[in-house]
Formats: structure tokens, sequence, C-alpha cells
């Protein structure tokens, strides 16, 4: 394996690595990055391992997961009536929970929605209904998204046993 090859593997699993944590940080757009990672692997190696049809597979995962991510927190926040605010809350949240470990990135959104709610000056019942709603939504797009940036994972990796083991 020469230099070059080597450094676009490193790269490619840096994209996929940065990918995985885009998938539970919502500023981190995780698929796309895993899709790039997958991709240049495949490249790399020529489609010696990982080949169109596997390639498109993994596409189509990707392209799920980030249709049904962008969908639920759509749904969660519109199914509850939430303001531009409560969304913004949310998101600030998300950014600031960042910082508290996994507590903070549960917390996190849920505080910022209802913060947010209370700010367009709706009433504290009112703003924590908002919140569940948002809420419920990102961590249902989230979960939606590690689940489709682990299978997108799994499929190459399948993939590339199969050619391997199948070659060899």
């Amino acid at each position: 394996m020469d230099t070059m090859t080597l450094m676009l593997f490193v790269i490619a699993a840096v994209l996929i690595a940065a990918g995985l944590v885009g998938a539970i940080i919502p500023a981190v757009p995780g698929i796309p990055l895993i899709f790039g990672g997958i991709w240049l692997l495949a490249w790399a190696d020529h489609y010696h391992h990982l080949g169109l049809w596997w390639l498109l597979g993994i596409a189509v995962i990707a392209a799920i997961g980030m249709l049904i991510d962008l969908l639920s927190g759509a749904l969660g926040a519109k199914r509850v009536a939430a303001s531009g605010q409560a969304i913004a809350g949310a998101m600030l949240g998300t950014l600031l929970g960042l910082f508290f470990g996994l507590p903070g990135l549960l917390l996190g959104p849920f505080l910022g929605a209802v913060a947010g709610e209370l700010a367009a000056g709706n009433s504290i019942l009112r703003s924590a209904h908002v919140g569940v709603g948002t809420w419920i939504g990102l961590l249902f797009g989230t979960l939606v998204k590690l689940v489709a940036s682990l299978m997108m994972v799994a499929v190459a990796g399948a993939g590339w046993l199969y050619s391997h083991w199948h070659h060899h």
C-alpha cells in the first residue's frame, strides 16, 4: 500500500468517525460525512472491495436516514406548533448541553425549547408542552441518524469483508 492510499484511508476513517459523532451532535452533518468517508475508502481502494452496488445501497440508507431525521425534527416541532424561538432555543440548548455530556444532550434541547417558548410570551404549561414535543422530535431524529449511521458503516464493513473472502 503506497503512502497516498494510506493517507486516503486515514482521511476516510476520520470522516466516518466524525460522522458517527455527528449522529449525536446536531450541528455536524453525520450521515453525509460517513457516506463521504465510505466513498473515499472505496475510491482509494479502486472500488476493489466496495463496488457500485454496495455504495448505492449505502446511499439509500443515507438518504432515508437524512429524510426521516429532517421530518422528525420538523414534525416534532410542528405537531406542537413550536415558535421560532422554541426551535432556536432547542438548537442552542443542544449546543450548550454538549458541554455537560449526556445529561446535557438530553436536557439541553428540552430546556432550550421551553426557554424559547417562554421568551415568545407563552404560558409555562404551553412552553413545557412545546418543549416536550420539540424534544421528542429531536430525540427521535437523533436515534434515526445513529441507526442509519451505524447501518451504513456495517453495510460497508460487510461489503468489504464479503469481497475480501470472495476474492481470496
